[in-house]
């Protein structure tokens, strides 16, 4: 019997911004394979802080989210909060970063919430950003604008930019929840032992 050969490629999906559709089929592999990576996760672990003050799984899994919607948000020139409520039912801050505003402690808003509550999450955040994607076109990509952030300082941007910082956050909070995961396991077999 000839060996199966596994086939690794993504398709971007139609749209106007060839680079924006393959980001966009990069986040959501990326997001697919999160999924899988925390396929049986439990509540407990979700909200579980290595010491007080620390991110949890499931602030970090809000947390990219929220990032999601706020950068799209800033490509397309518009208030950065702009429909975070309305899209996550969420603000900006409940996420419980930084954590000292809760007393060190994960926001009551995110506990006892399951797997399914923070990719469903994800999955919102991610239909409003292709819908966004969608205008996109990659001859306006590279084109930088002025925008201010919240603590007053200013920043020229372009939306290529914004499209790889998402990705890459990204990329950074999940290496982090694989870590948190490890960690908890290791937790608990220290204890068994």
């Amino acid at each position: 019997m000839a060996a199966r050969i596994e086939i690794l490629d993504f398709k971007p999906a139609p749209g106007r911004t060839a680079l924006g559709m393959a980001w966009l089929a990069h986040l959501d592999d990326q997001t697919k394979l999160l999924a899988k990576d925390l396929k049986g996760i439990t509540p407990a672990e979700l909200g579980w802080q290595l010491r007080p003050g620390m991110n949890t799984i499931g602030m970090l899994l809000a947390h990219m989210a929220i990032v999601e919607v706020i950068w799209l948000n800033v490509a397309v020139k518009r208030p950065a909060d702009e429909g975070l409520v309305k899209t996550l039912g969420l603000t900006r801050d409940d996420d419980g970063m930084p954590n000292e505003q809760y007393g060190n402690q994960p926001p009551a808003k995110l506990k006892g919430r399951d797997l399914k509550y923070y990719l469903n999450l994800i999955r919102r955040a991610r239909t409003r950003t292709k819908g966004l994607i969608r205008g996109f076109r990659d001859a306006e990509l590279s084109r930088m604008f002025l925008r201010t952030r919240r603590d007053g300082k200013r920043q020229s941007v372009s939306q290529r930019w914004i499209l790889y910082h998402v990705a890459e956050h990204f990329s950074g909070h999940y290496g982090q929840i694989l870590m948190l995961r490890h960690l908890y396991r290791d937790r608990g077999q220290k204890m068994k032992g």
